[in-house]
């Protein structure tokens, strides 16, 4: 189920390059790649899980409530995280001329399936 939903997202997206699934203590639960990019995505999302903590950190004692969804926007990759539960994040990256606001809606409504799926 999670490697369809990943798929889907990324296909879904123009720009897609691969879809992750993780959890917070850097362990992926599961990926899909495009089969023509070399993006190691769970190498990228167990950077972002440390970042995320501390995003997370931020927001609650700036009292802004908790953190939805981080963009991250370089030169070669764009990577978008959803925020699923205390536990648990998807992200997907994508080529920087992607489409972001699909990608960012695609995530949005997958995210209940995923929340279902993982409790």
């Amino acid at each position: 189920m999670f490697n369809e939903t990943l798929r889907e997202i990324v296909e879904g997206t123009e720009g897609g390059v691969a879809g992750l699934l993780m959890g917070f203590d850097g362990i992926p639960v599961d990926s899909w790649t495009r089969e023509d990019s070399e993006l190691d995505i769970t190498t990228v999302g167990m950077e972002l899980s440390m970042v995320l903590k501390d995003i997370q950190r931020a927001a609650e004692q700036l009292e802004a409530g908790g953190a939805r969804e981080v963009a991250i926007q370089a030169e070669k990759l764009t990577t978008v995280v959803r925020m699923l539960n205390a536990d648990y994040f998807v992200a997907l990256a994508l080529s920087p001329e992607g489409n972001l606001g699909k990608g960012r809606f695609l995530l949005r409504i997958a995210a209940p399936k995923f929340v279902a799926a993982l409790s």
